[in-house]
């Protein structure tokens, strides 16, 4: 079974949107997937992709290869993860000290 990570078209005439999929290679473009790990809707702007990137990078493990279109989107979504400052965790506020 060789898998692909791959795109498939859900949108409509003129409106494409895409889920991104893992799928066996020999499946058809639109047809079942074995797991999604993503959207890319290229119509918007700024952020264009919603993306799992320990999904991608399990399955990448496993064996699958991306499309070369696939291949780009995961490189751009993995320097935009890198280059976003994380959010610094919330410190919880002290509790009041008990009147004795």
């Amino acid at each position: 079974m060789a898998l692909k990570i791959r795109l498939s078209r859900i949108g409509a005439t003129h409106q494409p949107h895409y889920r991104i999929v893992v799928a066996e290679t020999r499946s058809r473009r639109d047809g079942d997937a074995v797991e999604t790990v993503g959207t890319y809707d290229p119509r918007t702007k700024g952020q264009q992709v919603h993306i799992r990137l320990d999904r991608v990078d399990y399955w990448i493990s496993k064996g699958a290869k991306p499309s070369d279109t696939l291949h780009s989107i995961i490189k751009r979504a993995r320097r935009g993860a890198t280059s976003a400052p994380a959010a610094a965790p919330a410190k919880p506020e002290a509790a009041p000290a008990a009147a004795s």
